[in-house]
Parts: structure tokens; sequence; C-alpha cells
């Protein structure tokens, strides 16, 4: 991610509206809100729900 991601921001007084935009603008295939268009998110919910179960049943170490 180092290498090819990048960060920016901007103020907004309603930001869930500009986010609502982007994310039907832009291809973010690892954000599942809103973004049911996406070819991926079916497959990542499904990655999502089995990573969930298995970590459930992991036991808790103190």
């Amino acid at each position: 991610m180092a290498a090819h991601a990048r960060v920016c921001w901007a103020e907004s007084a309603a930001p869930w509206e500009l986010e609502s935009r982007l994310i039907t603008a832009l291809d973010l295939p690892l954000n599942l809100d809103q973004n049911t268009h996406n070819p991926f998110h079916p497959r990542l919910k499904t990655f999502r729900a089995e990573a969930r179960t298995r970590a459930r049943a992991l036991p808790i170490t103190t």
C-alpha cells in the first residue's frame, strides 16, 4: 500500500452525502456499504462473513 495508496481529505458540512457520491463514482471494492454495484461485492461479503465465523471460533487468550 505504501507504494500505491493515496490519501486525501476534504472538509464537508454533510460528509455522508459526499461519501455516497464518491462510493458510486469510484471503484472501491473493499467498501461494502453503498457499493453493491461492484462485481466483487458478493465475493468480499462472503469472505468477510467466513473470516468473522473463523475468528469467533478461535480461543481468546489474555
